[in-house]
């Protein structure tokens, strides 16, 4: 047992010390794994080896990389939109990240699905000395961390059918096979409209629909106050695609993050995009496919089902899981300076006056929250759902990580067409196993 204990602490140092020009250049789409077949065609070939799962030190590994605490992110450190000699307000979080997030919102999460079952981590509204209390990352600390700070959708792979259109052609052979982890980061819409929307209206830009021509809600008594200006509008189907944009950035990140590390441990994956996100989320549960449990929104103004959160795991801020967009506006704005919220100035924090930064970071008025309630509720109401024209929950980018089957790329590309870590892989990291 110690022996194991200290081949995974050297595993850990080595993926420490791997060279990030080597992962950078040596990234390829290594599709071929462990088990697999490939039916026909000139790169026809049929494994001779059995599928060997990920392990509990890999698959803990791939998180902490693809989706891992940092450390603190610095917030925003100045507007010039809001009340002078304040400090800017727009972060929802304040958790540093292995990825980037636009304005500091953070609203994603990592589902992850293997013979094993399959998992969300709860790691977005932790404090980075959750993860400090690990000390000097013993692996079993490692794989602790995550458990911990993950909960179980399901037991085993979550299936969808092997057939078009729930798999694409081009992975059928090779999608979510036994032995394979597949990471889907998802991110929650609603979170990011609100506080997109927040920045937006607070620097006086006012949302207007261009479908129906008007003003987004009745938002002539903040208008006649001046907090808003209607000669400086901005059109909500714009800014969908905007809200879109920065959440598809953010999960492409996390799956980038992930096929670096596929490299320097020297795991089979890629990143792709081919299985049909409605299909992996549940859309079509009455059809028995169960999917990853999403509750699905039906009817509005889009034809698509649409995907407003996980029951009790990860819920969007919209309809019922709150009783109106009022409500949700108001459940938004307590997650940044509310109790436990990232400014209240007793939870801790990046800077040096903890408290008394915090203390000087803008609060929403009440006002302002019910001009936000008001504008996101004419939007739901309008188009029964929030945004208003994109998913609430979206998923699109994955990262599949298996281990590779060199026999395959010797026979028709040569032993250069993966690193030494794929080389040496099963060796080092399966040393002993059946």
């Amino acid at each position: 047992m110690k022996d194991r204990r200290d081949a995974d602490r050297k595993l850990v140092e080595e993926v420490a010390q791997f060279p990030l020009l080597e992962a950078l250049f040596g990234r390829r789409a290594r599709r071929f794994g462990m088990g697999m077949t490939i039916p026909d065609g000139p790169l026809a070939y049929e494994s001779k080896l059995a599928p060997v799962p990920l392990n509990d030190l890999e698959r803990a590994l791939l998180v902490l990389c693809g989706a891992g605490i940092n450390g603190w992110n610095t917030g925003m450190e100045h507007t010039a939109a809001g009340l002078p000699d304040t400090g800017c307000n727009y972060p929802v979080r304040l958790l540093g990240r292995t990825y980037p997030s636009g304005a500091g919102i953070y609203a994603t999460e990592l589902i992850f699905t293997d013979d094993s079952g399959t998992f969300l981590t709860r790691l977005r509204n932790l404090d980075p000395a959750e993860f400090d209390r690990l000390g000097d990352g013993e692996p079993a600390q490692l794989i602790d961390f995550v458990r911990r700070n993950c909960v179980k959708l399901a037991d085993g792979r979550t299936e969808v059918p092997v057939r078009i259109p729930h798999i694409s052609a081009h992975n059928l052979w090779n999608a979510n096979k036994p032995g394979t982890t597949v990471f889907a980061p998802v991110i929650d819409l609603s979170e990011q409209m609100f506080d997109l929307l927040a920045v937006y209206m607070g620097m006086g830009f006012t949302p207007y629909d261009p479908k129906f021509d008007r003003i987004c809600g009745d938002l002539r008594p903040w208008i006649e106050r001046g907090l808003i200006d209607p000669a400086k509008r901005f059109s909500m189907v714009d800014f969908d695609q905007y809200c879109l944009a920065t959440g598809a950035m953010e999960l492409s990140l996390i799956c980038h993050n992930m096929t670096l590390m596929l490299q320097a441990m020297g795991l089979g994956g890629w990143l792709f995009t081919g299985i049909n996100p409605p299909s992996l989320m549940g859309a079509f549960a009455s059809d028995g496919v169960k999917g990853l449990g999403f509750r699905f929104a039906r009817g509005g103004s889009l034809p698509a089902p649409n995907p407003i959160g996980i029951d009790g795991q990860f819920e969007g801020l919209c309809p019922p899981y709150c009783a109106d967009m009022r409500e949700a506006a108001v459940k938004f704005s307590e997650r940044k300076f509310g109790p436990g919220g990232a400014f209240d100035p007793a939870r801790p924090g990046p800077f040096r006056e903890n408290a008394a930064v915090k203390a000087r970071i803008e609060r929403y008025t009440p006002d302002f929250v019910a001009m936000l309630g008001e504008t996101a509720q004419y939007l739901y109401d309008t188009y029964g759902r929030f945004p208003a024209t994109v998913p609430t929950f979206y998923m699109r980018v994955y990262t599949q990580a298996h281990h590779l089957d060199p026999g395959f790329y010797d026979q028709h590309f040569g032993p250069n067409f993966y690193l030494d870590t794929h080389r040496n892989h099963m060796q080092k990291w399966h040393a002993g196993e059946r």
